[in-house]
């Protein structure tokens, strides 16, 4: 009775398997075969990277049609204008003259007195900067005009080279040169604080997997590293490429141009300086792709052979035959008796 009771329960069990699996064909799971997984994890031959670069770039451009056309307008801008018109010697001879109507040494003079004062005035001052005693006032009061004489020494100088930048020209040697060497001072800035900074990234990141006591391979501390060493660069040309448009304005009102010109030339120097950061950056990232890549295609060659070896289905070097015999290669050797 009891083995008839168990029989039916198991059959019962099965009967409501199959009701769930017909009600619920979703549920059913399709097996994917061996060629299939290998297509769906095969990389890329080397042959056809370029067409998917050009296939992506492609996409991207139709996609993105305000920042291609800002990226293209910028190396045009680039192009065009070089490295300035340069300057006629009459040009040149007023540029020069105007130039060396700066007061170059009664600037430094005035610097070196309202630096002078600044530091008496600070050690003069009291308990939580308070200044209220006679001497501390005195010492205030020369601080006070010792920083305005350098400030009308310095407005004045700089109207004066002002107008001798307005003889030469915003789009002369003189005015290309002067945004070519503030983009440069920036992105120098940027790259040595993305250094820095991955520097730290990978002594801290290595630093942690010890304390963590793990087990990494040196392929995933690679990875990471390259990782935040292109986050790195990325946060580092991008805040230059930010500073250098906040300071360019400054130099393109300096020339005094036509309003129309000045901002013709404002975005032109912003789309060169984009179009150059991004081209930068999309050669860190094509290098690190192809490194990345000649890694994977080298593990997966290894892969294939170790399955295509596996797959032979060599046999065992010793075996036995039926009468206790024992062989080795396919030659016939003496008996052997356990």
């Amino acid at each position: 009775k009891q083995r008839s009771s168990y029989n039916k329960t198991t059959i019962e069990l099965q009967q409501n398997n199959a009701r769930a699996t017909t009600s619920f064909p979703s549920r059913q799971l399709h097996p994917i075969s061996m060629n299939q997984q290998r297509q769906i994890v095969r990389l890329p031959e080397p042959n056809q990277m370029g067409q998917l670069v050009v296939r992506g770039i492609t996409t991207f451009a139709q996609k993105n049609k305000v920042v291609t056309g800002f990226y293209l307008f910028g190396w045009i801008f680039l192009l065009f204008v070089g490295s300035g018109t340069q300057l006629t010697v009459q040009q040149r001879r007023q540029y020069n003259e105007i130039m060396s109507t700066v007061d170059l040494e009664a600037e430094y003079q005035a610097t070196s007195d309202f630096w002078a004062a600044r530091q008496q005035y600070h050690d003069s001052r009291g308990w939580f900067w308070s200044c209220s005693d006679q001497y501390c006032q005195r010492n205030k009061a020369r601080f006070e005009r010792a920083e305005q004489t350098l400030n009308a020494i310095r407005a004045e100088g700089a109207a004066r080279m002002s107008d001798a930048k307005k003889s030469a020209g915003l789009l002369s040697e003189v005015g290309v040169g002067e945004m070519k060497d503030s983009f440069w001072q920036y992105l120098f800035q940027g790259k040595q604080f993305a250094k820095r900074q991955s520097m730290w990234d990978a002594f801290f990141i290595g630093l942690r997997q010890m304390r963590r006591a793990r087990d990494e391979s040196w392929v995933e501390f690679g990875l990471k590293v390259l990782m935040q060493v292109l986050v790195n660069f990325t946060m580092g040309l991008f805040m230059a490429l930010v500073f250098f448009i906040f300071g360019l304005w400054t130099i393109v009102r300096s020339y005094q141009p036509n309003p129309l010109v000045a901002v013709l030339v404002f975005c032109g120097a912003a789309a060169a300086g984009f179009a150059y950061v991004s081209t930068y950056l999309l050669a860190i990232y094509g290098a690190a792709a192809g490194g990345v890549y000649g890694v994977l295609k080298v593990a997966e060659s290894s892969a294939q052979q170790q399955r295509l070896n596996q797959g032979r289905g060599e046999q065992p070097r010793m075996q036995y035959n039926q009468q206790g015999g024992a062989y080795y290669n396919n030659q016939q050797r003496r008996p052997h008796y356990d």
